[in-house]
């Protein structure tokens, strides 16, 4: 009798432990500031407009930098939402070709979230501007990030007209 009474005070404890345990939300999604070089002249964003028809949406929240550096643009792609955050992606093309990729908003909530992308985001940059397109492989253990990336790299082609 004793047992029984003992293993059903211990069943309702930790039905109650259980019950009460408070997860933390996830609020902000963290970003990298955008390195703006000492030597270039001040650089003016504006917003692109929304595109008509059946890619609308693709290009919303977009922005485009301009800098007075020869046939030099600076291109930030549509923020892409993944199961873990959004990915955004920044492209610099000099003359149709791209010259620099960097991800600029990508998951870092968890520390999960930060080891894959620390491995992740560089080789997805590298892979860009070496393919000079969105055509890239999937970084195994990355795929949310890589799909996010390639979908907001992909935005970015697009408004520089690459794609």
């Amino acid at each position: 009798m004793r047992r029984a009474i003992s293993a059903v005070i211990s069943t309702v404890a930790g039905l109650i432990m259980l019950l009460s345990f408070k997860t933390q939300p996830v609020t902000s999604v963290a970003t990298r500031p955008v390195p703006v070089p000492a030597t270039a002249p001040p650089a003016t964003t504006m917003k692109e407009p929304a595109p008509t028809g059946a890619g609308a949406g693709a290009g919303a929240g977009a922005t485009t930098t301009t800098t007075a550096v020869g046939s030099t643009r600076t291109v930030t792609g549509a923020a892409a939402a993944t199961r873990y955050g959004p990915v955004q992606v920044q492209i610099t093309v000099t003359d149709g070709r791209i010259t620099a990729v960097d991800a600029v908003v990508y998951p870092q909530q968890s520390a999960k979230d930060r080891q894959i992308n620390a491995r992740a985001i560089p080789r997805l940059n590298q892979e860009a501007l070496a393919a000079n397109s969105a055509a890239i492989d999937t970084v195994s253990g990355a795929t949310y990030t890589t799909r996010g990336y390639v979908a907001s790299l992909q935005s970015a082609l697009n408004q520089a007209g690459l794609a």
